[in-house]
């Protein structure tokens, strides 16, 4: 698969993170749409050692999965029914309200057959239960918030199992590397080799999912625009 990358920044969607934000409180969760990051970028796969405050994780897992399971359909895929069942797939606790101990975002585009397939909201939110992993969204533009209420690890992995949509090196939903067609993962425009499902999620780094056929001209995202103070 022949690509190209680009440089130009993307356009964020704040007036639907602010409505996102209104929904989620609504619901009764105590929600935050933004706030500062921490860490740095880095486009190496796999989880880093990570430290939890003090003895209790909160349910948090120490080594975070490096695997993802779910779906084996085809896009578009939208957000769970029940986000607290996916949580558990994921080894993910679901929490009263968002972790304050990390608070950083990753941003994740996925294109197929170089179209763009939505990275939907509320993915770990259960507003029913008015419960919320540490590993969600807020809105359908890619961002990917991981507020934890201890310091840890955590993979691309874990966020697929949580949207409930199948990934593996040969795999992403029902659509698999076969017939001419290829999956490749990048991160910061930089292709990973490697199980997709094993990059950990940095502070504002840009992860792309691509798949279609080998020679396909298709420009790979390298970065996101991110507001100030996100």
């Amino acid at each position: 698969m022949s690509h190209r990358t680009d440089h130009s920044p993307r356009t964020h969607r704040t007036a639907l993170r602010t409505a996102a934000a209104v929904f989620t409180v609504a619901a009764g969760l105590t929600l935050c749409a933004c706030g500062p990051d921490g860490g740095s970028a880095s486009g190496k796969t796999g989880p880093s050692v990570s430290a939890s405050q003090g003895t209790d994780r909160a349910g948090v897992p120490a080594t975070p999965r490096t695997t993802a399971q779910g779906r084996t359909t085809a896009p578009p895929w939208d957000a769970p029914a029940d986000a607290s069942a996916r949580a558990q797939a994921a080894q993910l606790p679901m929490l009263g309200a968002e972790g304050q101990v990390m608070h950083i975002h990753t941003h994740l585009d996925i294109l197929v057959n170089g179209q763009p397939v939505t990275v939907p909201a509320f993915i770990g939110i259960d507003a029913k239960q008015q419960r919320i992993s540490p590993l969600h969204t807020h809105t359908p533009d890619g961002v990917i918030h991981i507020e934890s209420p201890v310091k840890a690890a955590f993979t691309l992995g874990q966020f697929m199992t949580e949207w409930n949509v199948a990934l593996s090196p040969q795999q992403l939903g029902g659509l698999k590397a076969e017939g001419g067609k290829e999956l490749h993962a990048y991160v910061n425009g930089k292709q990973i080799k490697g199980d997709p499902a094993a990059i950990e999620l940095k502070a504002h780094d840009e992860i792309a999912l691509v798949y279609g056929p080998a020679n396909a001209q298709v420009k790979i995202p390298s970065s996101f625009n991110w507001p100030a103070g996100e």
